[in-house]
Parts: structure tokens; C-alpha cells; sequence
């Protein structure tokens, strides 16, 4: 049986400012989902017992999108103090005194990571009956990431920023992906005890790492090969990149189920669609929301379908733009 975390934190608390945007960064959406229900999505997968959505920039209107797509998720508010140790310690703060347990913590800005990896870095975790495990992987260029630094047994020593590594620790590819399952008591003692002491001036969740190192607690990390499950959104530049990379995946699925697409690079088919074997999608058709399209249809090109339902064997002619109820005659 999978083990089941006692609780999962998201951090959604970042402004966003890259994304030159009055939309808040994890409102943003890509594949028909916003980046904060990719990851609660993921989360909830886990079937943790709490559920805990950190928020601070454009509070209310991400609690309000919490409530539509996570009425179970519980907000946390973050405080002025900056950094994910003190967003962390935040929703910590939000569960129970007496908690035990692994506490997985994620981002609301990480929409390709899947439910799959974060049960891979919890069973990691409790094998080995870590302090701390982390996700990882390796980058040609890490420049702007955490650095992973490892003792020769392997074990993961700590985790160094960008800004605060010296030259030997800015050589290593081995990059921080901000995913990580905590022991609950270690977690809440070191973030009690964690300050300010670096180039940011902020509180760091990756201190907890160092720190459990230096207890002689056990520290590891899950290197994941697949760099998109684990790759951050940040800008519109990101957005559109993670956007065309979940529409590839989406349609290599539905191609391996029957679905025929012209044009995989010129169709976009949003994640909670449904296709029917032997459909077939025309270059540039464009389906969103939950459209339900029946065995043997055909999806006209740059036919734009939201939310409708198309019976088994119908037609859609091109440049049609279908809309809840309607349906072709």
C-alpha cells in the first residue's frame, strides 16, 4: 500500500511580477486548468490527510479560485516576513500542534508535476526514514537554481542558492526542484530556529536541509530524468513553453488511444476533454473545457469547441465554434 502523507502544503504565496500580469501568477491557466489546480490536483492525489494552500499577493482572489477547485484545501495566510521557510512555517501554523508524520511540501507554480512523482518522493522518504527528501534533477545550464550538494555517500548536506555559492558548489547540475517531504517534527523545530542569513535577506526553507544534516538526521534526494515534471512557471515566455509541452503529452495520450491529429503541433486539446476512438482532430481544431466528442467524429479545422458534447460519427464543419448545449446539425 502507497503511503499517505499526513499533510500536503502548497506554496502559492509569490508575486508573480515577471508575468506583467493583474492576473495572479498561479490564476494563470494552461491546458484549461489554472497552475494552482494542476497542483492541487496533484496533491490531492496523495490523499493527504490536510490540505494546506499558502497565499499572501492577490489573496482573495486565489482563496476565491481555491474555493471553486479545492473546497477541502485550507488557506494560509503568509506574513511579511519573506521566503518559503516563513510561507512554510505559515501553513505549518494552520495544522495541528500535535502533527506527525511526513509533511510533503510543493508549489502552485509546477503544473507538469504529477501525482506519480510526488508518491515516488514520499515512499523515498519513508524507506529510508529521512529527515528531509527532496526533488531533484540535473540541468545543462543551472544557472538561477539551488544548487544540490551531496556528500560522497550520496547523502544530500544542503542545499545553496545561486547567490550565496561559491564557485566549486555554482559548477554543480544537480538543481533544487522546491518539492520536498519533511518529518513533521523536524520541520516544525528547524523552522523555529531558522533566520536570515544569506544574500536575500530571507527565510530559506532549504535550511532545513543543512540542519537535519547536521543532527545526523538522513537526507536524500529523488532525481527525476523528466526536467518538465519539475520546471517552475515564472514569466509569459515559461507559461506558453509548460502550455505547449502539456498539450504535446495530452495528445500522445489520446493518440495512443485511437484518436487521429493531423496536426499535433497546430491542435490544442485541454486536459479534461474526452475523445472517443477513431475521432479524428483537423489541423488548428482548438477543444476546451469538458467537451465530450463520440467514436468516429471529425473535428473540422480550426473548428473551436468549448464545453459541448458531439455524438458518435458526427461532422463539425471547419471555422465552427460551438458553445455549451450546441451541437452540429
Amino acid at each position: 500500500m502507497a503511503p499517505t502523507p499526513t499533510a500536503v502544503i502548497i506554496m502559492a504565496a509569490g508575486k508573480g511580477t515577471r508575468m506583467r500580469s493583474a492576473t495572479p501568477k498561479v490564476l494563470h491557466t494552461i491546458g484549461g486548468r489554472s497552475l494552482l489546480d494542476h497542483a492541487v490536483r496533484a496533491a490531492r492525489g496523495l490523499e493527504p490527510e490536510h490540505l494546506v494552500v499558502v497565499v499572501r499577493h492577490e489573496r482573495d482572489a486565489v482563496v476565491a479560485h481555491l474555493a471553486e477547485v479545492a473546497p477541502d484545501a485550507v488557506p494560509a495566510d503568509q506574513d511579511d516576513v519573506p521566503g518559503t521557510g516563513r510561507a512554510v512555517a505559515c501553513g505549518l501554523a494552520r495544522l495541528p500542534d500535535d502533527l506527525t508524520g511526513p509533511v510533503v511540501v510543493t508549489s502552485g507554480d509546477v503544473p507538469l508535476l504529477d501525482t506519480a512523482t510526488l508518491r515516488a518522493l514520499l515512499a523515498q522518504h519513508v524507506e529510508r526514514g529521512d529527515a528531509v527528501t527532496l526533488l531533484s534533477t540535473v540541468l545543462e545550464d543551472p544557472t538561477g537554481y539551488g544548487r544540490v550538494v551531496r556528500e560522497p555517500d550520496g547523502a544530500v548536506s544542503a542545499i545553496v542558492e545561486q547567490r550565496d555559492a561559491n564557485p566549486t558548489q555554482r559548477a554543480i547540475t544537480e538543481i533544487n526542484a522546491g518539492v520536498y517531504v519533511f518529518d513533521a517534527a523536524h520541520l516544525r523545530s528547524a523552522l523555529a530556529a531558522l533566520g536570515t542569513d544569506n544574500d536575500q535577506g530571507e527565510v530559506y526553507l532549504t535550511d532545513v536541509v543543512a540542519r537535519a544534516r547536521a543532527a545526523g538526521r538522513p537526507t536524500s534526494a529523488l532525481v527525476v530524468a523528466d526536467h518538465w515534471l519539475v520546471e517552475g512557471c515564472n514569466d509569459r515566455a515559461q507559461l506558453a513553453a509548460l502550455g505547449a509541452e502539456l498539450n504535446r503529452r495530452t495528445l500522445a495520450r489520446w493518440m495512443e488511444a485511437g484518436v487521429g491529429v493531423v496536426d499535433p503541433v497546430g491542435t490544442r486539446v485541454d486536459v479534461d476533454v474526452e475523445l472517443a476512438r477513431d475521432v479524428t482532430l483537423e489541423p488548428g481544431a482548438l477543444l476546451r473545457g469538458t467537451t465530450r466528442i463520440g467514436e468516429g467524429s471529425r473535428v473540422g479545422a480550426y473548428a473551436i469547441l468549448t464545453d459541448v458534447e458531439i455524438p458518435a460519427g458526427a461532422v463539425v464543419a471547419p471555422f465552427s465554434q460551438l458553445d455549451g448545449d450546441a451541437a452540429p446539425g
